[in-house]
């Protein structure tokens, strides 16, 4: 969309009113190759040994031995290769299945814990130059570390006792509700950019500039609504 005499930063909040899926969520060029800095042999073994980490909790109801038992291989994995993206995006999946979202809010530390993996998974896997193909296996990485982020950030902002399990995490214990669910939107809009189509779609529902537009048409609606009642009352 074109805005001619508009400032950059208008126009993009003006795209995100008008076609907030497009503006938030374009996809990032992603190539099938060898992530830079690692060779096709080593990422292969990396890539079994993880896969023999992750098998304990690939079950419907993995139980908590099983699940400790893939932190514990997934940690290991880490110690030897801490370049390996891949094992930090899912040890924070593994440690997430040990609480369900009600228990969260007690668990600060923990929820500490998954964001550093989650951060830590999006520096080593995001290229210094965005312009630049992606590898897949790190745009994979991004897709989940982006959207795991999100959900945590929208959990966060539903309630004041769901704000305290971000107790422990600099930087983001003191953002209001409001905060942190742009702050999710905005995770969200990278998972989709990345591949994640679910989160593609949360963006743009929790997109603050789209939900705006939406207010700012319901309000226009309802006056238009009511002005034509009060017409049809005066010419009675």
């Amino acid at each position: 969309m074109s805005h001619s005499g508009l400032s950059n930063n208008d126009s993009s909040v003006l795209s995100a009113l008008f076609d907030p899926e497009a503006s938030l969520s374009r996809n990032a060029p992603i190539e099938k190759c060898v992530p830079y800095g690692i060779t096709l042999e080593d990422l292969t073994y990396l890539q079994r040994c993880e896969r023999d980490a992750l098998h304990p909790i690939n079950g419907e109801d993995p139980s908590k031995n099983e699940i400790e038992t893939s932190i514990s291989k997934l940690t290991a994995i880490i110690d030897n290769n801490p370049n390996y993206a891949s094992a930090w995006v899912n040890r924070a999946q593994a440690r997430r299945m040990l609480f369900g979202d009600e228990e969260l809010s007690s668990q600060a530390a923990v929820v500490q814990g998954i964001l550093e993996d989650l951060s830590q998974a999006i520096k080593l896997a995001t290229p210094e130059n965005t312009t630049n193909p992606l590898s897949s296996s790190h745009a994979k990485v991004l897709a989940s570390a982006h959207t795991h982020r999100g959900y945590l950030l929208l959990l966060a902002s539903k309630s004041d006792a769901n704000r305290h399990m971000l107790n422990c995490t600099p930087g983001l214990e003191k953002l209001s509700s409001e905060q942190l669910e742009e702050a999710a939107s905005r995770e969200f809009a990278l998972g989709g950019r990345y591949g994640n189509t679910t989160a593609k779609q949360i963006a743009v529902k929790t997109n603050p500039y789209a939900k705006l537009c939406g207010v700012i048409v319901k309000e226009a609606l309802t006056k238009e609504i009511s002005d034509y009642y009060q017409l049809q009352v005066s010419t009675i």
